[in-house]
């Protein structure tokens, strides 16, 4: 692996909501240990910092713990959310930013400042310094946008049923609409997951997006022909634009397939799944994602809102899985593997897994080889964050911290990458 020279010496200070784990439990995590691992691969001293879950394993030599917090919707109860809610209409703040404030201005920036020496902050996500205020100016920055948070909140206050919970995302989606323009104006460089991004963020005409590679350096399982369900489906249903994709998939989805086609259903739900026919059944958070995907005939991506990359997408894609996908789950994806079909409609997506599942039985070679793919992710995830440390760097040289140089080096097309299948 090549090593860039802007990357040599760096020392980032990586400032999550939460410390990264072997075992990672949502998709945000995931994406987090690509991004460490790859400014890992181009020779940046990475030092993660954050909060721990309660009953985590202690933070690691290197990394910087925050103390224990409990911040996920699906693990705690309708009090701790209430106190969430009362907090943030007390300090103004976000109900996502108000879960991890407690620490005073001091205190913090002591912990933070343990890592020694640094040359800068990469800001990873939104909620962070929209509790802290002061970390968009405290160090310069690097601002990595994991979706358009204030759209995905006005997107929720609009598909919310009752009056209190439409109100409260309608101010969520203000409060982070500010604290994302301010975020990205103080930041020498903002990175997205995702190109559509960018004009919610205001980041004009140029490319911003970080192509997220999830399997590099993990060994590609062969596929040893063990079928366990015929359809897999698998997110943080916490979350609630992956929330919105599942209720429909099972509302106008499952009902249209045959009896006989089996549907597992794995992740954790903030309360209880939605009612579903007697062929759908919710098997909760898998310790194996991996093994989860690879064992199902066909996976089905029914994303139907949100914001930036689909991490469900690109891990079935280095699978090598055939798959149907909407046309929301393909955000940032330039081509298509040859065993993936896009359907918006719900017979449409129905019939397009029947058909797919139907092929595997009998016996037809739909599966893919998807390490092409993930290498060729790694080597743009790289490109990438190269071209905005060295945007960074110059930003520094030349005395314009105040100037946001967002830079992000253009991935080539899906289809240009590698041979996919």
């Amino acid at each position: 692996m090549r090593h860039f020279p802007a990357a040599r010496a760096m020392h980032l200070l990586f400032l999550s909501s939460l410390l990264p784990q072997d075992n990672p439990a949502s998709g945000f995590e995931i994406a987090n240990a690509a991004i460490v691992a790859a400014y890992r691969r181009l020779g940046v001293a990475v030092t993660p910092a954050g909060f721990r879950r309660p009953g985590a394993p202690p933070a690691r030599e290197g990394e910087i713990d925050l103390g224990s917090l409990d911040i996920e919707n699906a693990r705690v109860s309708k009090a701790r959310k209430a106190l969430w809610v009362a907090k943030a209409l007390a300090s103004g703040l976000p109900v996502s930013a108000a879960k991890l404030t407690g620490l005073g201005r001091a205190d913090l920036v002591a912990r933070l400042e343990s890592a020694g020496p640094l040359d800068g902050l990469v800001l990873n996500a939104v909620q962070m310094p929209a509790a802290y205020p002061f970390l968009a100016t405290w160090k310069p920055s690097i601002f990595v946008a994991h979706n358009v948070e204030h759209r995905s909140a006005r997107e929720n206050a609009a598909a919310a049923t009752g009056r209190v919970t439409r109100v409260l995302y309608a101010r969520e989606a203000r409060l982070l609409e500010a604290v994302e323009a301010r975020l990205c104006a103080a930041a020498r460089v903002v990175h997205t997951l995702s190109r559509e991004d960018k004009a919610g963020l205001g980041l004009g005409a140029a490319p911003h997006c970080l192509p997220l590679a999830l399997t590099i350096g993990r060994p590609q399982r062969p596929d040893d022909g063990v079928r366990e369900r015929d359809i897999g489906l698998i997110g943080t249903w916490s979350w609630a634009p992956n929330r919105h994709g599942l209720d429909w998939f099972v509302a106008h989805v499952a009902p249209r397939l045959p009896a006989d086609m089996t549907v597992s259903i794995a992740g954790r739900f903030d309360g209880p799944p939605p009612a579903a026919p007697a062929n759908v059944r919710f098997v909760g958070r898998v310790e194996d994602a991996q093994d989860f995907v690879r064992r199902s005939r066909v996976i089905a991506l029914a994303t139907r809102g949100g914001t930036g990359i689909q991490l469900k997408t690109i891990e079935t894609f280095e699978e090598g899985m055939p798959a149907v996908a909407t046309p929301q789950a393909l955000r940032g994806v330039d081509a298509l593997p040859s065993n993936v079909r896009v359907a918006e409609a719900p017979a449409d997506f129905a019939a397009a897994l029947v058909a797919l599942v139907e092929a595997e039985r009998r016996g037809e070679t739909i599966r893919g080889e998807g390490g092409a793919f993930a290498r060729a992710q790694g080597q743009a995830l790289d490109r990438a964050l190269a071209a905005g440390l060295e945007s960074f760097g110059g930003a520094g040289r030349s005395r314009r911290a105040a100037v946001p140089a967002r830079a992000c080096a253009e991935s080539p097309p899906l289809a240009a990458r590698a041979s996919l299948r």
